[in-house]
């Protein structure tokens, strides 16, 4: 490779891998933020939350790669304009794959890595997170509620635990079931404990009472020495895991298992998460073109109306959106699966021939003209407001 595609390339590269760290960084705390409840609610260990944190990534980067690749792509382009690079290389008559090249380097080894991850990486972090979460739920009825605090496990049940005990029984034992329509229980005990039992957890309470409550208001109670129930009653079931599509490896979509439950009820959403795989991966090549039809060429200073990364995220933006679009319409219907297709390919073939015919894409002028009208306006007024005030003062 020549010295200046080079630059190029390592110019590129540097601001993806930026982009790509900051811009997953936010969008990995927002996804961890909202799981974030799974460990403090259930009483997780830290290492249980930093693993949770580490499996959201992979399903992360696949949708942040396309963007850091197209505001690398557009932000080094504009730049190298700004600094009449493009004008050098262009004047030294250096052909269009100078630049072409180590940019489609990069956006070919990005859409690589986006497929790799999404189909090798992620399906197995899901199906971990899921067994986490699981886990996590089961934990909570077991061995980790909070001391002193009043435990929602299910709709119409509440436990709580005053103190736990050196030897690991708990003390002061207060349950509350009302799923029962018509029915109130009411479970106190002086001492108890967890214990599995045939691989079921089960809570024995000792030196208690239980009150009971009918629907004609009629109040029994009932004292007891030992008492003990399944926990499983507290909460759905957590040995049976049931995987989403986004769950499952390419190989299952490709050859899905007739007995699986979830896909007995929704065959399609396995269908079009199988054609999503094999679509989503082209997107940093599809943002890639975009930067290069927008920003590819050299222009003067006049004929810039809006800054080229801020055109380039609009249109990519647009492209995205259809493609999301697309994909969650092929999940009810299968007749949106070319459509899925169509997205990334129609865009790809209008910018090759944008960069081809050595136009450029960009949004038109009207629509331009009419936005900075519009903020001209909005800027205008807090001036003209403090004019007509000040022309008003006696």
């Amino acid at each position: 490779m020549r010295v200046l595609e080079t630059y190029i390339m390592r110019r590129t590269f540097a601001i993806f891998a930026v982009t790509l760290f900051w811009v997953l960084a936010i969008v990995w705390t927002t996804q961890v933020l909202t799981r974030i409840n799974v460990v403090t609610s259930s009483g997780q260990s830290a290492a249980t939350f930093f693993e949770i944190a580490a499996l959201v990534l992979p399903a992360v980067i696949p949708i942040v790669i396309p963007f850091a690749v197209g505001i690398a792509v557009a932000q080094t382009l504009a730049t190298m304009n700004t600094d009449s690079e493009l004008i050098v290389i262009t004047a030294a008559g250096s052909p269009k794959t100078t630049i072409l090249r180590p940019i489609l380097f990069i956006a070919v080894a990005a859409s690589i890595a986006s497929f790799a991850i999404e189909n090798g990486v992620e399906p197995f972090a899901r199906e971990r997170l899921r067994i986490l979460v699981s886990e996590a739920r089961a934990d909570l009825l077991t061995s980790v509620v909070s001391e002193g605090t009043f435990q929602t496990i299910d709709d119409g049940l509440v436990i709580q635990i005053s103190e736990r005990l050196p030897d690991g029984r708990f003390a002061g034992i207060f349950v509350a079931d009302t799923r029962e329509e018509g029915t109130e229980l009411i479970y106190y005990a002086e001492t108890g404990a967890t214990i599995e039992l045939n691989g079921e957890h089960v809570l024995v309470m000792q030196d208690g009472v239980v009150h009971r409550r009918n629907a004609a208001g009629n109040v029994s109670v009932i004292r007891y020495q030992s008492y003990a129930f399944d926990l499983a009653e507290f909460a759905p079931a957590t040995t049976t895991i049931s995987y989403l599509p986004k769950d499952r490896t390419l190989g299952f979509l490709l050859d899905p298992d007739p007995a699986d439950p979830v896909y007995k009820q929704k065959p399609d959403a396995f269908t079009a998460e199988l054609h999503r795989r094999l679509t989503d991966w082209t997107y940093p090549l599809v943002f890639a073109l975009v930067g290069l039809a927008v920003a590819g060429d050299s222009r003067s200073f006049r004929e810039s109306r809006i800054h080229p990364l801020i055109t380039t995220m609009l249109i990519a933006l647009f492209i995205r959106w259809e493609g999301f679009i697309a994909g969650n319409a092929a999940g009810d219907n299968l007749a949106f699966v070319p459509a899925m297709y169509a997205v990334p390919l129609i865009s790809i073939l209008v910018c090759v021939w944008v960069i081809a015919a050595n136009k450029r894409l960009e949004i038109p002028t009207r629509w331009t003209e009419r936005i900075q009208d519009f903020w001209a306006q909005r800027a205008l007024k807090p001036v003209l407001r403090r004019r007509s005030g000040a022309e008003g003062e006696p």
